[in-house]
C-alpha cells in the first residue's frame, strides 16, 4: 500500500460533505449571495437522496428563507397537515390525549408531510441550476489538514480494494477535495464529524450527546383507510415506562403511509431489539386496522440526534463548521430536524459567503457560532432542552408530562429546571444480561410483520461484496469477553439490519459481520457498550438506495 499513487487534487472555494436538507441549503445559499463562488457536494450515496430517510413532517421555515418562491411551483411537497392526534397506548387500546393541552409548538397546522429523500432530489436540482457540483457514488473517506493544524478539505475514498486492502484491477485512487471552508454535513453520527470533534475539542464544555434510533417502513394502503394529511403519534406499548420513545404515522401522496418507530438508544435491557418492537407495535390495533390489506413499498433505519440545545459542539473549527444533525439540530419532541437543518445550512452559507468575500480562509466562523443560538435555531431548541433528560430520568408518564410543563413554561420565557444534563452515554447504559430476562421476539406473518433480511432487500441496499469490512471492531477478544458474555450480544438485536452475529456457543462463540447488510443507520457506532465498533465509509455508492423515504 505504500506505492499508492498520489490523488489527485481539485480547488473549491466550498466543499459540503453530505446532499442531505443541510448540504444542499448551505449550497445553494452560497451560491444565491455569491454566484462566482465555486461549491462541490459530494454525497456517498449512489444519488442524491439515496441515503435520506425521515418521518417526515416539516416545517417550511427553512424552505421559506431559502426559496420564498417555492409554493407557487411544482414541488414533492404537496400534502399540508389537517389533522393531529396522539395517543397513549396499552397492549390493546389507546387512549387519545387532548390536543389544547399540548405546548404551542407541538402543533403540526402548517407543516408538511413529505417523503425528505424526494425534497432532497428537487433541492439538488435547485443548487445545480446554481451551478452547484454535486458528486453522488464518492464518499468522504478522510479529513485533510493544513500547515497548521486547520481543516483543508476531504478526500474522497479509494475504490477498487479487495477485503484485505489490496488494490484490484478495477482499483482507482480517491480525490482531495481542497477548500477555504468545509461544511459537514453528515447527518447524525457522521463519521468525519466525529473526528473532527474529537480533534478540536468541540464537545468539552458540553452535555454528552444523545442518540435514538429510527426505523419506517412505507406502506400504500386501501384508499378508504387513507386519510391524506392526518399525522398520528403514539408513547407507551410496546415499549415499557422506562424505556424512550414513541411512534409515528403519517398519510400523505397517493394513499400512502409513512409508519415509524423511534427508541431511544439509552434503553437499558441488553435483550431488547428496537427493530421487534417496531414489528410488535404494528400489531396493536391503531395501527393494524390501518395497514391491514395494503402493501409495504419500503424499509430504512437511522440514527437520530437526540441531546438538543445543550449537546450542540461547538460548530466551527479552523477551515470549516458542523450543519444540520451533524450538530445535533434535531427537536425532539418535535420529531423534526429539517427546518433547523435547513436554518442551519443557510447561516453556516451567509458567515462562510461573507468571509470569502473578504479575502478569508481556513480560519474559524465564528460569526456562525455565536449567531445560531440567537437564532430560530437556538429559540426552537431552547424551549424543548429539558424534555430528554426529563424524559430519561423520570421514565415516559412523569417525564413526558414535565417535559410539556417545562416547554409550557419556556414560551413564558422562564424553566422550573433550568437546564439539565443527559447523564451517562449511551454505550454505557447497558446492564448486564444477568438483570433481565430474554424476550420473545413476535413471528413474523409476512403480510404485517416481517424478518430483517426481508426488510434490508425492501431497502435496496447493495454493496461491492469484496471490499474491507467497514465495521471496524478495534479488540476483538474484548468483544467476546464483554459484548458478548456480559452483555448477552446485544448487536445482535440492536442492529436492524442483521449485520452481526454471535455464531457457536460459550467458548467457540464468533462474532460474524454481514457487513453487505449494513444500511449505515451507525447504531453500532453509538450503542456498543465498550465502544468497540467504529463505522467508516465503505465505497462509495454503497448502502441503501432509499426511494421515496
Amino acid at each position: 500500500m505504500a506505492d499508492l499513487p498520489a490523488r489527485e487534487a481539485m480547488e473549491f472555494d466550498v466543499v459540503i460533505v453530505g446532499a442531505g436538507p443541510s448540504g444542499l441549503s448551505a449550497a445553494i445559499r452560497l451560491k444565491q449571495l455569491a454566484p462566482d463562488l465555486a461549491v462541490v457536494v459530494v454525497e456517498k450515496g449512489s444519488e442524491v437522496g439515496a441515503h435520506i430517510l425521515s418521518g417526515a413532517v416539516i416545517d417550511p421555515i427553512g424552505l421559506d428563507r431559502l426559496l420564498p418562491e417555492w409554493r407557487s411551483e411544482d414541488t414533492p411537497i404537496k400534502t399540508p397537515v389537517t389533522r393531529d392526534r396522539f395517543y397513549w397506548l396499552g397492549p390493546a387500546g389507546a387512549l387519545r390525549l387532548p390536543n389544547f393541552p399540548m405546548p404551542p409548538l407541538m402543533n403540526n397546522h402548517g407543516n408538511f408531510i413529505v417523503s425528505l429523500s424526494d425534497v432532497c432530489k428537487w433541492l439538488a436540482t435547485k443548487a445545480e441550476a446554481l451551478g452547484v457540483e454535486i458528486y453522488p457514488g464518492f464518499a468522504a473517506a478522510e479529513v485533510l489538514y493544513g500547515d497548521k493544524g486547520e481543516v483543508v478539505g476531504i478526500a474522497t475514498g479509494d475504490m477498487g480494494l479487495d477485503r484485505d486492502g489490496v488494490p484490484k484491477d478495477s482499483y482507482t485512487r480517491g480525490m482531495e477535495l481542497r477548500a477555504k471552508y468545509t461544511l459537514f454535513a453528515e447527518g447524525a453520527r457522521g463519521s468525519l464529524s466525529k473526528i473532527v470533534i474529537r480533534r478540536f475539542g468541540l464537545d468539552l464544555d458540553r452535555a454528552r450527546p444523545k442518540f435514538g434510533i429510527g426505523l419506517k417502513e412505507l406502506w400504500e394502503i386501501d384508499p378508504e383507510k387513507h386519510h391524506p394529511g392526518l399525522v398520528q403519534h403514539t408513547f407507551g406499548w410496546p415499549l415499557d415506562n422506562s424505556t424512550g420513545g414513541g411512534s409515528f404515522t403519517y398519510h400523505y401522496g397517493q394513499n400512502l403511509v409513512a409508519v415509524g418507530f423511534v427508541l431511544h438508544l439509552g434503553y437499558r435491557n441488553p435483550y431488547l431489539s428496537p427493530f421487534e418492537e417496531f414489528q410488535r407495535f404494528k400489531t396493536h390495533p391503531i395501527v393494524r386496522d390501518t395497514l391491514e390489506g395494503g402493501k409495504r413499498l419500503g424499509y430504512g433505519a437511522r440514527a437520530i440526534s437526540e441531546g438538543g440545545y445543550q449537546s450542540v459542539p461547538k460548530v466551527v473549527f479552523p477551515g470549516g463548521a458542523l450543519i444540520g444533525c451533524a450538530a445535533g439540530f434535531l427537536n425532539v419532541p418535535r420529531i423534526k430536524g429539517t427546518h433547523n437543518a435547513m436554518l442551519s445550512g443557510i447561516l453556516a452559507a451567509e458567515h462562510a459567503a461573507a468571509a470569502l468575500t473578504q479575502g478569508r480562509a481556513h480560519d474559524e466562523l465564528n460569526e456562525y457560532e455565536e449567531n445560531w443560538r440567537a437564532s430560530e435555531i437556538g429559540r426552537d431548541l431552547w424551549k424543548v432542552r429539558n424534555v430528554k433528560p426529563l424524559w430519561s430520568k423520570l421514565g415516559t408518564a412523569i417525564g413526558v408530562g414535565l417535559g410539556g410543563l417545562d416547554m409550557w413554561t419556556n414560551t413564558l420565557g422562564f424553566s422550573l429546571f433550568g437546564t439539565l444534563g443527559h447523564g451517562k452515554p449511551d454505550s454505557a447504559s447497558l446492564d448486564p444480561a444477568s438483570r433481565h430476562k430474554p424476550i420473545a421476539a413476535p413471528k413474523p406473518d409476512g403480510k404485517l410483520t416481517f424478518d430483517r433480511l426481508s426488510s434490508v432487500f425492501l431497502s435496496n441496499t447493495n454493496h461491492e461484496e469484496n471490499q474491507p469490512v467497514h465495521l471496524v471492531v478495534k479488540d476483538m477478544a474484548l468483544q467476546k469477553a464483554s459484548e458478548h458474555d456480559i452483555y448477552a450480544g446485544p448487536s445482535s438485536r440492536y442492529c436492524p439490519a442483521g449485520v452481526y452475529e454471535w455464531v457457536g456457543e460459550g467458548a467457540q462463540a464468533r462474532f460474524v459481520i454481514n457487513a453487505s447488510n449494513c444500511v449505515h443507520c451507525k447504531t453500532c457506532d453509538i450503542k456498543d457498550p465498550n465502544e468497540n465498533i467504529t463505522w467508516v465509509p465503505p465505497e462509495g455508492g454503497g448502502g441503501p438506495n432509499y426511494q421515496g423515504m
